[in-house]
């Protein structure tokens, strides 16, 4: 049956057990001691260079939650008597304690696999890279052509370069908001909780792509293809990771040495296909339609800039799609799917419309 609106502070999560919490903090401990081990085979510690990693991107996602937190009261507001006063009663009543916890128990195992992914990340460099397989993949999908170089003849390389370099380079808020927005706006914290538990395995199969086949992209295994774009941020980043990564091999226990490069799979695409998901899974459709023209828009800047080869994106959209499904089996086990969308409005104010699946645990 479709699950019924809740009250403003999710009175509704209590007539569920707690195991779905429980099972996301096993898998982000089962993900901590597969780092733990590795950090142990390379004689390597964890790293977070600057704090730029860990400690900079839990104050940003705090910030933006107190942030978010009282712009969904301010809406939340019946009109009329909109006031300050009203709008503190509303933030009191939707953040009482227990939820309050839970929000930040999803935002800290959300930060911490992102930390253990980055830190496996940076130690794949001691792995042999197989771009050479992978550009021959293209070779043979494109009837023997570059992919990169039929999108610089269709769109040209000079402003869809710039486009593109916009779009590449704002999947980092888009996911940072993302996963905020996920645990401030649901009625359901539970809901929220699909969201992380689906982000935590999409790194976690990502990272685990970057074993299977390492590599470095197209812009090291065919820079002449990429020669004639114009200068911007895109090739500085890209020689960034590339002296990060030699710095890494050479000087391996330098506290500063830390690199983040890897190419299969794209999690670029993958990251940005899940949150398509999530705005269809919470009926949000115009951020559905928004989500899918971005989508593509991020599949062509990957493959156009150089930063991956077009199977990266293929393997991308596959880790999303699994991921989602892991996610939401993480928190609704005995869920049946997703066959039945209804759009059903939970709270006041426009981003409250969650999509309720027909589920037996409901």
């Amino acid at each position: 049956m479709s699950r019924p609106p809740t009250t403003e502070g999710g009175s509704r999560d209590r007539e569920q057990d707690h195991w779905w919490l429980a099972r996301v903090w096993v898998l982000v401990a089962a993900f901590g001691l597969v780092a733990v081990a590795r950090s142990v085979q390379v004689g390597i510690p964890f790293r977070d260079p600057h704090g730029a990693v860990f400690v900079r991107r839990i104050a940003i996602s705090l910030a933006l939650f107190a942030a978010l937190a009282v712009i969904d009261a301010a809406v939340r507001v019946r009109r009329p008597g909109w006031g300050v006063r009203e709008c503190l009663r509303v933030l009191r009543r939707r953040w009482p304690r227990r939820r309050l916890g839970l929000a930040l128990s999803g935002l800290i195992a959300y930060h911490l696999v992102y930390f253990c992914y980055h830190n496996l990340k940076s130690w794949d460099v001691f792995n042999q890279v197989r771009d050479t397989m992978l550009l021959s993949w293209d070779r043979w999908l494109f009837v023997g052509h570059s992919p990169a170089v039929l999108l610089h003849d269709l769109l040209g390389q000079h402003l869809a370069a710039y486009l593109l370099m916009v779009v590449y380079e704002s999947f980092s808020t888009l996911m940072t908001v993302s996963v905020v927005a996920a645990l401030v706006f649901v009625d359901r914290i539970r809901d929220g909780f699909v969201f992380i538990a689906s982000s935590l395995w999409v790194w976690i199969l990502g990272v685990g792509s970057y074993y299977l086949i390492p590599s470095l992209g197209p812009f090291t295994s065919a820079p002449a293809e990429f020669s004639h774009l114009p200068h911007t941020m895109i090739q500085d980043t890209q020689s960034t990771y590339l002296a990060q990564r030699a710095y890494l091999l050479a000087h391996p226990h330098a506290p500063s040495a830390f690199a983040q490069i890897s190419a299969f799979a794209s999690l670029h695409v993958a990251v940005t296909c899940m949150i398509l998901l999530m705005a269809r899974y919470y009926g949000l459709r115009l951020a559905t339609r928004a989500m899918t023209v971005f989508l593509v828009l991020t599949m062509v800047a990957t493959i156009y800039l150089g930063w991956h080869f077009a199977v990266d994106d293929v393997a991308g959209l596959a880790i999303a799609f699994v991921g989602v499904r892991l996610g939401l089996l993480m928190i609704y086990p005995r869920a049946r799917a997703w066959t039945t969308w209804e759009g059903g409005h939970l709270g006041r104010g426009p981003a409250r419309t969650v999509g309720r699946f027909r589920s037996r645990s409901g």
